[in-house]
C-alpha cells in the first residue's frame, strides 16, 4: 500500500510538475505597446541595452580563455585589438559613456588603468558585467524630463545612444573573431531569435 501511495505522489507531482511547465511555456508575451503610446526612455534604452548586453557579454564567454589573446594576422589586421583587449576596451568605455554627472577624466583614467591590467578571462568579463551595471543605473535614471538636458559630460539619451552604438561595433568585431576560431556566436546559434 506505502508503495502505491509513493507512486500515485510522484506521478502527481509529475503531473503538476508538467502542468506548470507547459502554462510557463503557454505564457503569452508581453503586450506591445499601442501605436501612439508614450513610453518612458528609461524603458526603450533599458530594452535595448539589455539585449546588447546579453549579446556581447555572451560572446565574451564565448571565447575560449586560452583564445583571448587572439587577433587576427591574415588580412588587414595590422594593430587590432586582441579579443581580451576589444572586451576590456568596452569595458573601459561604458564608464565613459554611462558615467552621467559622476564621469571625470580623473575617475575613468584610474578605472581604464585597471580594467587594462587584467588579463584572465574571468576578470575581463567580470569588469564587463560591471560596466554594464553603471550602464543600467544610467539608463534607468532617464526621464522625458532630463533625456536630453546637456550635461557636463552631454546628454543622457546621447551618450546612451552614442554608447550602445560603440557597443555594437565591437560586437561585430568580437563575431568575426569567433568565427575565425570556429566559434558560432551564441545569438547566431538556433532557437534564440
Amino acid at each position: 500500500m506505502l508503495k502505491i501511495v509513493r507512486i500515485t505522489c510522484a506521478a502527481l507531482a509529475c503531473s503538476l510538475l508538467a502542468a506548470a511547465t507547459f502554462v510557463c511555456a503557454q505564457a503569452p508575451a508581453a503586450p506591445k505597446p499601442a501605436v501612439g503610446t508614450a513610453q518612458a526612455p528609461s524603458q526603450v534604452y533599458g530594452k535595448l541595452l539589455a539585449g546588447m548586453e546579453k549579446e556581447f557579454v555572451d560572446a565574451a564567454e564565448a571565447m575560449p580563455e586560452d583564445k583571448y589573446d587572439f587577433a587576427p594576422t591574415t588580412g588587414e589586421f595590422k594593430g587590432v585589438r586582441s579579443f581580451g583587449s576589444q572586451v576590456k576596451h568596452v569595458a573601459e568605455a561604458n564608464y565613459y559613456f554611462f558615467g552621467g554627472d559622476a564621469f571625470t577624466e580623473a575617475s575613468d583614467k584610474t578605472k581604464s588603468d585597471a580594467i587594462e591590467k587584467l588579463t584572465s578571462k574571468a576578470d575581463i568579463v567580470a569588469a564587463l558585467k560591471e560596466s554594464f551595471k553603471l550602464a543600467h543605473a544610467l539608463v534607468d535614471g532617464t526621464t522625458a524630463d532630463n533625456a536630453f538636458v546637456t550635461t557636463t559630460h552631454g546628454t543622457r539619451a546621447g551618450m546612451t545612444s552614442f554608447g550602445l552604438a560603440h557597443m555594437m561595433d565591437h560586437y561585430g568585431q568580437l563575431v568575426v573573431y569567433l568565427r575565425m576560431n570556429g566559434i558560432v556566436p551564441p545569438a547566431s546559434r538556433g532557437g534564440q531569435m
